[in-house]
């Protein structure tokens, strides 16, 4: 079986949908399927120093790019020209976006080359996905572009049942499937950070219950409800912390900035920007209690990071993945609320006991449910499932 994903992006400056492409298709690899994906060398505000047009193996995942002309869209015309002769080399397309560019020819040359194809929509069908960021816009790319391409697609694959059910509303009949994201258990197993590596980084942490706040800067993260509740803590009293690790627009970045000076948090608040791998791993080993207020998010695979290094989470019910949190009592789940997620805080943070629990449900959760072997089998079977019934249509049309 050979798989080709499309992605608009793998910069980890866009956060988890790059990440989880590339553990996808590394899961991919290792149960025997042949995963490839093609990008654009994105990122961010500019490119990416990658070799152009030829294949590059990244972390075991053979990656072709392509040179993006514009910033907006991410317009491409040599990934164009690439899909329209190399799509049909491939048995299944798997595509990750919607409203970018990458993923209209992807679609449009399966479709004529008679290749199934895979949609993610990767949150952007998400109420809040379609009313921020330019609403008239999507209104019109959706009912001239993207309704066409889910309606043309084999499956819609969404992460979570709370992303399937706001897409609903959207009245698609397209067959829709929920398979969550994975993590790499070897990757999270990483030995714990020592007091001394917090002490090189950010000194006036150690000591404290320190939470960790992991993902890009964007409004809908909630990092302003974070601030608060942090603020909030502090009058009550407790010697709390907080480590942001991510990147985001540096206008939003320096809006922060302002909220931490104004609400007197620039001594509490270590701003580690973008980590990953080893590092990564260490700063969740460093924390107490991971954290994330997002507005809206369709899964979120940095929470499962964190379950599977060990912290309970706090995190909120606009997040896909809390359904499964909640029914394995790995973490607290709150409103989009100041009060409520600083009641949720200072809960866990006066209670040893019930963070330790919460821990190691999260950690049995992660590995048994939304590890990366246990996701895999279940996209590899849908796989297998879409080809199966594209013989069977074409039999039974030759046959007639």
């Amino acid at each position: 079986m050979k798989v080709l994903h499309v992605i608009p992006s793998v910069s980890r400056v866009h956060g988890g949908p790059s990440v989880a492409v590339e553990t996808m298709t590394r899961g991919l690899q290792q149960a025997g399927v042949e995963a490839q994906i093609v990008t654009t060398d994105d990122d961010g505000r500019g490119w990416m120093d990658v070799p152009l047009g030829e294949p590059i193996l990244r972390r075991g995942v053979t990656h072709w790019f392509f040179h993006r002309q514009t910033q907006f869209y991410k317009f491409s015309l040599p990934l164009t020209r690439w899909l329209a002769q190399h799509t049909r080399e491939y048995d299944l397309l798997h595509i990750h976006a919607l409203f970018s560019y990458a993923t209209l020819p992807a679609a449009r040359f399966a479709t004529r080359a008679g290749v199934p194809y895979i949609i993610r929509p990767l949150g952007t069908l998400n109420r809040y996905g379609l009313i921020h960021h330019h609403q008239r816009l999507k209104q019109i790319s959706y009912r001239w572009i993207e309704r066409w391409i889910l309606e043309q697609a084999a499956v819609i694959q969404f992460t979570s049942e709370q992303e399937r059910s706001e897409a609903a509303e959207l009245g698609i009949t397209t067959r829709k499937v929920v398979l969550p994201l994975g993590v790499e258990l070897s990757t999270a197993a990483a030995a714990p950070a020592s007091t001394e590596w917090l002490a090189e980084r950010a000194p006036f942490l150690v000591g404290r219950t320190n939470l960790l706040f992991l993902g890009r800067l964007d409004a809908k993260k909630g990092l302003d409800l974070l601030l608060d509740a942090l603020a909030q803590l502090k009058r009550e009293g407790l010697d709390v912390g907080l480590m942001i690790a991510g990147e985001g627009e540096a206008r939003y970045a320096q809006m922060l900035k302002q909220q931490t000076r104004a609400l007197d948090l620039e001594s509490d608040i270590w701003w580690a920007g973008f980590v990953q791998d080893a590092e990564k791993q260490k700063l969740l080993r460093a924390a107490q209690i991971f954290v994330l207020p997002s507005y809206s998010e369709n899964f979120g695979i940095a929470v499962v990071e964190a379950m599977a290094a060990g912290l309970p989470v706090v995190i909120s019910d606009q997040i896909g993945v809390s359904e499964w949190v909640a029914q394995a009592h790995a973490g607290v789940i709150t409103s989009c609320k100041r009060g409520a997620l600083t009641a949720a805080l200072s809960r866990l943070i006066e209670n040893p006991f019930e963070r330790a629990t919460l821990a190691a449900n999260g950690m049995r959760l992660a590995c048994e449910t939304l590890s990366l072997q246990a996701t895999t089998r279940a996209l590899v079977d849908l796989y297998q499932e879409i080809l199966a019934e594209r013989r069977d249509a074409a039999k039974n049309e030759w046959n007639g």
